[in-house]
């Protein structure tokens, strides 16, 4: 049985926390801005994790555990798990461009992680603290240029947040329900046509398609993005297929 890394099973829980709270506190903070204070009430819109933790458990605390060690006895590294911020139906119906700008928020606050991320790790890269990894792997392509500890820690923890935030990101922007990503229409839909494609989204049956459909082609696509914009970071230095 692989030896499980808890040092490194902490550092993925900590991202994967705060990730997925930015991105829920988004959609919370930008629903409040457009006059739905179901989340704000609910005390969403906070950078602290507890409100997220309480009203979603099992998908920030049980799963994300399980599924590390689940992988991790496997021989590989990886976490999942899931949040939502509430809203109201009736606030969203009635203004469904304000439903669709709080649905963009949320994958945004990842984009804006993982373009911090980068940075971070272009200047490693320019002051000689960080070099491209020997292999390509999710999060595995930032290496310390010495082996120091702490050179070490940063590159792991850039990595994991840059990729898991591209992640986050992208995955969100599937046109799937119930994927923020749906929301996308609302934007170009008014009146019956806006009610009428929302109840559909919420539509339970529809929501599970969605989401079998997005696990099943989301691999596929993911892997190639995230390539393209690593060989990006890793320009003149690097490249990886």
């Amino acid at each position: 049985m692989p030896q499980i890394d808890f040092a490194l099973g902490l550092l993925w829980y900590f991202v994967y926390t705060y990730s997925t709270v930015c991105h829920e506190a988004a959609h919370a903070w930008a629903a409040h801005k457009l006059g739905d204070d179901t989340a704000y009430e609910g005390g969403q819109v906070s950078l602290d994790p507890i409100p997220h933790m309480k009203r979603e458990p099992v998908g920030m605390i049980l799963a994300p555990i399980i599924s590390f060690f689940y992988y991790a006895a496997q021989g590989t590294t990886w976490m999942i798990g899931w949040a939502s911020a509430p809203y109201d139906p009736q606030w969203a119906a009635r203004n469904p461009r304000h439903a669709g700008l709080m649905a963009m928020a949320g994958p945004a606050a990842n984009l804006i992680i993982a373009v911090l991320a980068a940075v971070f790790i272009r200047v490693g890269i320019s002051a000689g603290w960080f070099v491209a990894s020997s292999s390509f792997q999710f999060a595995d392509f930032v290496a310390p240029a010495r082996p120091e500890k702490m050179l070490e820690l940063a590159a792991t923890l850039l990595g994991v947040t840059f990729s898991l935030n591209m992640l986050l990101f992208c995955f969100n922007l599937l046109p799937l329900p119930p994927l923020d990503g749906s929301c996308i229409p609302l934007f170009f839909l008014r009146g019956s046509k806006a009610e009428a494609y929302q109840q559909m989204m919420w539509t339970p049956a529809i929501q599970f398609i969605g989401m079998m459909v997005a696990f099943r082609v989301f691999g596929s696509l993911f892997h190639p993005i995230l390539t393209f914009f690593v060989n990006i970071l890793y320009q003149g230095h690097a490249h990886y297929s």
